[in-house]
């Protein structure tokens, strides 16, 4: 079985992102991919009461600032089973810096949608989701970084060309240390 990490980012025939997900919407357990043995693990257990709002996973043949696959909350009626993978198109990144003790690295989010979704299938800009669900997805994940002992400061909110770019350097980053 060929590693999930290294499908391509992108659906040669449609054009489509390619998203792995690994933590379904809804889910208090965050799982993570382990690439060397080929199967997902439970990365750590949320408090009681926090879930994830929407599916969360990675996009294959890519590299972020730390080390792993780019990050993606892909915005999906109901929640993808994880290891599935589910085609989307990039709306927006929120892009944030993290840190724990001395230690500081990007750690963007980049938002898609599921193309098979309904309620989101206009939703073409971060824009287009409002400024209130924003804010949510934002909270979310500074919360959720506070209670693992980092913090997670949005640095700001953009459109899907930055969000491409990401994606580009990503990719340019997984070919380079021959993953």
């Amino acid at each position: 079985m060929p590693s999930l990490v290294k499908l391509d980012a992108y659906d040669a025939e449609s054009g489509r992102l390619n998203v792995i997900i690994e933590t379904p919407q809804g889910s208090r357990n965050k799982y993570d991919y382990d690439a060397k043995l080929k199967i997902f693990k439970i990365g750590c257990l949320l408090p009681a009461g926090v879930v994830f709002p929407y599916d969360f996973g990675f996009i294959p043949s890519t590299l972020g600032d730390d080390g792993d696959p780019l990050d993606v909350l892909l915005l999906m009626e109901v929640p993808a089973p994880g290891g599935y993978l589910v085609q989307a198109r990039l709306i927006g990144v929120i892009e944030a810096k993290q840190w724990k003790g001395r230690k500081t690295e990007r750690n963007d989010r980049l938002i898609a949608v599921s193309t098979e979704s309904h309620r989101h299938k206009e939703a073409r800009s971060l824009d287009d989701l409002g400024d209130q669900l924003l804010s949510e997805i934002e909270h979310f994940f500074i919360s959720y970084n506070q209670m693992h002992g980092k913090q997670f400061i949005p640095l700001g909110r953009h459109g899907a060309g930055r969000a491409q770019k990401l994606v580009i350097k990503g990719e340019k980053r997984f070919r380079e240390k021959g993953e």
